[in-house]
C-alpha cells in the first residue's frame, strides 16, 4: 500500500512539475516543490545511486535481523517494519527508475528538507520501532 501511494504521488509530481517547481497547498505551511534528490537521507551518504541501493538494502537487513523476535510477539513491530520496508522499496524504485529520489512535501515554515511519502513510512516506522522497544524494556 505504502509503495502503491508512494508511486502514484511522485509520478503525478514528475509529469506535472518542472524540477524546482512548488506550488502552494496550504499557504505559509505546505507547498509541493519537486526536488531530484541525489543523495541519501538528508542530503548524506553520496550521490552513486548503486551505493545508496546496496546501504538501504544492507539497512533493511539489520533492522529484520535485529527486530525478528520482536515482530513475532508485536503486531506494532510488524507494522512498524512494514512501513520502513514500504518506505524503503519506494525510494529504491526510485533510484532504479530515476537514478534519483523525487521529493515534493515541503513545509517550508517548520521543516527545512523536503521529502515524500516514502520518507515519511520511513520515519513513522522508525518512531514506532523505537516506542516498542522503549516499552518493551519497561515491562522487562
Amino acid at each position: 500500500m505504502i509503495v502503491v501511494l508512494d508511486q502514484l504521488t511522485k509520478r503525478a509530481i514528475t509529469e506535472h512539475f518542472l524540477p524546482g517547481e512548488s506550488r502552494i497547498v496550504v499557504p505559509n505551511l505546505l507547498k509541493w516543490t519537486y526536488e531530484q534528490n541525489v543523495h541519501g537521507a538528508f542530503g548524506l551518504f553520496g550521490s552513486s545511486p548503486v551505493l545508496l541501493i546496496g546501504m538501504a538494502l544492507i539497512v533493511l537487513l539489520i533492522f529484520w535481523y535485529s527486530f525478528r523476535d520482536a515482530a513475532r510477539r508485536s503486531r506494532l513491530v510488524r507494522v512498524a517494519f512494514g512501513m520502513i520496508l514500504g518506505g524503503a522499496i519506494g525510494n529504491i524504485l526510485d533510484r532504479l527508475h530515476y537514478l534519483y529520489v523525487v521529493d515534493f512535501i515541503d513545509f517550508y515554515r517548520i521543516w527545512p528538507n523536503i521529502f515524500n511519502v516514502a520518507d515519511s513510512a520511513i520515519t513513522i516506522g522508525v518512531i514506532l520501532l523505537l516506542f516498542s522497544s522503549l516499552a518493551s524494556r519497561r515491562h522487562a
